[in-house]
């Protein structure tokens, strides 16, 4: 086993800011093991991709609503691992997660307890099972969003689970600062992905409110945090711990 080979584990690697973060970081030589769910033909795509851009990248299937699927999925990471020459991963990006915009008084239990199997009970249990297969030193990002922060119409659901995550990464930092392991969220603002159903990409109106309210005039793009995840999970950025870390563009500041 190569102990100088560094893996990254991110979930809902296929597209949107998953597949920058996966390419991005092939960029610095870091290899990946990433999850898809419905887009297995996106995923061999990023495969390719990573490959060019000069390292190796896994794609295995997770839903990550399934929780009783955790075992057998951190059983195949240990083969993937194998695969790459190593037998633990260096950083972990639990980033899969839906969207709801329900009004409040319109979201039903089914709603609310689908936000928090996917964004927060899938990320606990995640984290809690990949754990003795991350050397110690690594580091963990949690994707929030910027919602936890301002108030966007209709993301109740959304964001009040999202504020769950912030509020387990910090704990989670406490926790593993036995291991050195360092843990912080990132919140995302409006990104031009198929998030959401595509709408601040594919909705001019909607892009232009939110080019309106952001400092830097415009709408995010998935490099403006593929870019940002890559760079900060290095050693240089180690020190970084249990904070919440906003990569908006300067929204509704």
């Amino acid at each position: 086993m190569n102990q100088n080979i560094k893996v990254a584990v991110i979930t809902g690697g296929s597209r949107g800011l998953g597949r920058s973060t996966v390419i991005n970081l092939a960029q610095r030589g870091i290899h990946s093991i990433f999850t898809y769910k419905s887009g297995q033909q996106e995923a061999a795509e990023v495969v390719k991709e990573a490959e060019k851009a000069g390292a190796k990248a896994i794609a295995l299937y997770l839903d990550t609503a399934n929780i009783a699927g955790f075992d057998d999925f951190a059983t195949q990471v240990q083969e993937a691992l194998r695969e790459l020459n190593t037998d633990k991963f260096n950083y972990l990006v639990n980033n899969a997660g839906i969207s709801n915009h329900t009004p409040f008084m319109q979201v039903t239990e089914e709603e609310l307890d689908l936000q928090f199997q996917v964004n927060f009970k899938g990320v606990f249990f995640l984290t809690q099972k990949l754990l003795p297969l991350m050397k110690d030193g690594g580091q963990i990002v949690n994707i929030s969003s910027g919602v936890t922060r301002f108030v966007n119409p209709n993301s109740v659901a959304y964001a009040t689970v999202k504020g769950a995550v912030e509020v387990f990464t910090r704990y989670l930092a406490h926790d593993l600062g036995k291991r050195n392991i360092s843990v912080n969220s990132v919140a995302p603002g409006a990104i031009q992905t198929d998030f959401s159903g595509g709408v601040v990409r594919d909705n001019p109106e909607i892009n232009q409110v939110v080019s309106n309210m952001t400092a830097l005039g415009r709408p995010g793009l998935p490099d403006d945090i593929g870019k940002m995840l890559a760079s900060f999970l290095s050693d240089d950025n180690h020190w970084v711990n249990a904070q919440r870390i906003e990569v908006s563009g300067g929204m509704r500041l």
